[in-house]
């Protein structure tokens, strides 16, 4: 086995390879563009984020830090300064996170010295993940992140591998580069420690090298602060943030309080249940037939024990938090990983096999796309919108989600979490509410007497069903997946998803 993974790069021709993942690209791209054109934007983050960038273009600075993700913003302002239609959005975020899982994938073939078609093949593999595929359609941090950690990934491995200040630099600057695109990248900062604790080269213990690493991991909160500055904000409300999102001091309107959560079950019962076989085989399976080279890895950190370490605390360590399948997004592409090599050994590296066993894993996880998310595309907000501006409504309420806002004039819609603000929006002169069903998705329950009303109109939204997108809220209700799952289930009974009715009857 020894011969089967190497501790040291080995790479072959790089235009050999990019001739492979070309059309595997191509081919993930394809996946994730259908029913974009028809979409709307799927959740209230989403919405968020495309009012942010939206700001940031007329000047207003006052979301930058908003979920600690300055670099998010600020990557796709000019887009906002150009095509203000959402849709484009989406568009790009798909090439993004295509362009991330075909990094990951060479990232991951480079490492163990995948030939350039097994590389393509694991490609496909990583590229139709269901929850992959789910979280590159909408507009949230998500394939940016995926494409930071994957040049993190392959920074700090150079960086154990060839120990020097300029692989340790470099490895630094990819961390400072993903905290710029989120917060999560904090949680990378344990599994780190763990890795730069088995190297034992003292690199980073020396003070010169200390302070240019602290000098690199400042220089953004630094940059990016003084620009908040300008813009009126206070120089340290980004690292500020950290402390609200890590740790909050009330409970959230769907009644959840802290983040630390401990749930060995949740993400089991999700990898199960959506994601393809060789994911859960990968993470079962890979200890047992590489345990030799784990071993040997403790020693000295190989290519195997290397994506061990990563694929296996990033599954315990968001076992101790509040659950959501985004959780593991950094981790979805390393399980088919794992799961990839050991279906290569098992098959022992015959090409002809591989390709026919991953070929069917793929199919699988096609027709789990077609039945988690393509069935859910199409939306009826812009049928919404069309209503209300027919009725001649200047102000209108919503419950809970955002997702006719992009259709509506700028801020003519308002949010609600409790059908206790009515009264008041009735006299500032809001002529409707819509009843939201993703009020259903958040668990925020707080809309029983405007349910038993009599609506003016109603409309189906097929995503407001779908187990994915209910999934992605656990985090925010703070329940676990059995519970999750029968609050979709009841949704899913639901005949209309999107009601409206006269806030002045």
């Amino acid at each position: 086995m020894a011969d089967f993974i190497l501790t040291k790069y080995d790479n072959p021709s790089r235009t050999a390879t990019l001739a492979w993942l070309l059309p595997a690209w191509v081919l993930v791209a394809a996946v994730r563009l259908p029913g974009l054109a028809s979409m709307a934007l799927p959740d209230y983050d989403s919405v968020r984020n495309w009012q942010i960038v939206q700001e940031l273009v007329r000047g207003d600075l006052r979301h930058l830090f908003y979920h600690a993700s300055p670099g998010f913003y600020l990557l796709f302002a000019p887009v906002a300064a150009l095509q203000p239609d959402f849709h484009w959005y989406l568009y790009l975020n798909v090439l993004l996170s295509t362009l991330a899982v075909g990094t990951l994938a060479a990232v991951v073939g480079y490492m163990v010295r995948l030939r350039p078609p097994e590389t393509a093949l694991l490609t496909l593999l990583i590229g139709t993940s269901i929850f992959l595929t789910f979280a590159a359609r909408d507009f949230t941090m998500n394939s940016v992140m995926l494409l930071a950690f994957a040049g993190l990934l392959h920074a700090y491995y150079q960086r154990i591998q060839r120990p020097s200040r300029r692989t340790l630099l470099t490895a630094t600057g990819w961390l400072a580069l993903g905290l710029c695109f989120n917060y999560k990248f904090l949680f990378c900062l344990p599994i780190l420690l763990v890795l730069e604790w088995r190297a034992a080269d003292g690199l980073l213990r020396q003070p010169s090298n200390a302070g240019r690493v602290l000098l690199v991991l400042s220089a953004p909160y630094l940059v990016l602060g003084l620009v908040g500055w300008v813009g009126g904000l206070q120089w340290w409300r980004w690292p500020a943030t950290y402390y609200g999102i890590l740790f909050p001091s009330a409970s959230n309107a769907a009644g959840r309080a802290g983040n630390f959560r401990l749930d060995l079950l949740y993400y089991p019962h999700y990898l199960v249940a959506f994601e393809s076989p060789v994911q859960w085989l990968g993470l079962l399976a890979f200890p047992l037939i590489f345990w030799r080279v784990l071993r040997a890895g403790w020693q000295r950190p190989n290519a195997v024990f290397y994506l061990a370490v990563w694929s296996y605390c990033f599954l315990g360590g968001f076992s101790l938090l509040l659950k959501a399948p985004r959780g593991l997004l950094f981790a979805y592409g390393l399980f088919a990983a794992l799961g990839f090599l050991v279906l290569r050994h098992v098959l022992r590296q015959r090409l002809g096999w591989l390709t026919v066993v991953v070929g069917v894993a793929v199919l699988g996880n096609m027709i789990h796309i077609q039945q988690e998310i393509y069935a859910y595309t199409g939306t009826n907000y812009p049928a919404v919108a069309q209503w209300l501006q027919a009725h001649h409504s200047h102000k209108t309420v919503s419950t809970v989600g955002l997702s006719l806002a992009p259709y509506l004039a700028p801020d003519s819609l308002k949010s609600i979490t409790d059908e206790k603000q009515l009264p008041t929006l009735r006299k500032r002169h809001y002529q409707y509410v819509v009843l939201d069903a993703y009020w259903r998705v958040t668990g925020i329950a707080h809309f029983d007497s405007l349910r038993r009303q009599q609506p003016l109109v109603t409309w189906r939204e097929p995503l407001l069903t779908a187990p994915l997108l209910f999934l992605e809220h656990s985090e925010f209700s703070g329940i676990d997946y059995p519970e999750t799952m029968r609050r979709q289930q009841a949704a899913a009974q639901d005949t209309v998803q999107l009601a409206v009715f006269e806030l002045n009857q």
